[in-house]
């Protein structure tokens, strides 16, 4: 069996595609504002290209760039000042921050009706109760790329997620068991991971650990969701060159699997997309517009 690949690039750019038709329909534009501490390289391109996104879905970027000394006074006094802005509908703070600030304190402060990265405790009480609500970006984008693969109703499919993070794990469990799938969460401490992954009609690795899932914990003609973005050396590159890998060894599990996601083109294309998605919903709700109906 030779896996296909679940093509993040394709996906993406339908749901960025069906946000910019629903953007044209809205009698304004959402706003997202992104709040930036510090200078960390990586964090600096997925500002940039979250706003190049944003722009190109037809909506209004705004960044608020602070210096990696900024207190954690001055970092939520920055979020309490986008709440109280009325043309703001998003409000995304980038992580990680720069060692000796609060970023759980910090994402406590954002108002959870703009909280389009679905992390504020009353997000997450929303979807652990199942109402409706903004929901984390990577694992919304996990459920719709499962969807893609499979089809829409993922009812009675065993689905094992590999971490149990509240960025990605737990959320991506709920998600998952909100599609009336069988849903069983593995972490570290997990005995016998391999037979525990075998069980799995839809495998989440989301640990970090690169290519930790090889093709023999794989159940045939299962679907692999890679939620891992690695960088490890690539010496067949030239010296000190490195390469991005998932949390799966892509070629043994391809052996395997019906369906993989790669990395990178994968999982990680469909953060920015649901990102954009939550905007406009974060707009629609805050400002009594109503919700388009394909979004």
């Amino acid at each position: 069996m030779s896996a296909k690949r679940i093509d993040g690039y394709e996906i993406s750019a339908g749901v960025k595609a069906a946000v910019a038709k629903a953007v044209a329909s809205l009698p304004g534009q959402p706003c997202l504002a992104v709040v930036l501490v510090g200078e960390d390289p990586a964090s600096q391109v997925y500002v940039r290209n979250k706003g190049k996104a944003t722009v190109e879905a037809g909506m209004l970027s705004r960044q608020h760039t602070l210096p990696a000394d900024a207190t954690q006074v001055e970092v939520e006094a920055v979020i309490a000042n986008l709440n109280a802005d009325p043309s703001v509908d998003g409000i995304l703070l980038q992580l990680p921050l720069p060692k000796g600030l609060d970023p759980e304190a910090a994402i406590a402060r954002i108002d959870p009706a703009k909280d389009v990265d679905g992390l504020t405790e009353i997000s997450t009480g929303r979807l652990a109760l199942g109402k409706p609500g903004l929901r984390p970006c990577t694992p919304s984008g996990c459920v719709i790329m499962a969807k893609q693969a499979l089809g829409d109703d993922l009812s009675g499919k065993h689905v094992v997620v590999i971490g149990r993070s509240i960025l990605v794990g737990k959320p991506t469990a709920q998600l998952f068991l909100a599609e009336d799938c069988t849903v069983t969460i593995a972490h570290s401490r997990t005995k016998d991971l391999a037979p525990v992954c075998r069980l799995a009609d839809i495998l989440v690795p989301a640990v970090g650990q690169p290519e930790m899932v090889r093709g023999d914990w794989v159940k045939p003609g299962a679907a692999i969701i890679d939620v891992g973005i690695n960088r490890v050396p690539a010496p067949e590159k030239g010296e000190g060159k490195t390469k991005l890998v998932g949390d799966a060894h892509f070629d043994s599990c391809a052996e395997v699997a019906a369906h993989i996601t790669p990395v990178p083109g994968g999982v990680g294309l469909m953060t920015v997309a649901c990102l954009l998605r939550n905007t406009v919903m974060a707009a629609c709700a805050r400002r009594g517009w109503a919700m388009p109906a394909d979004l």
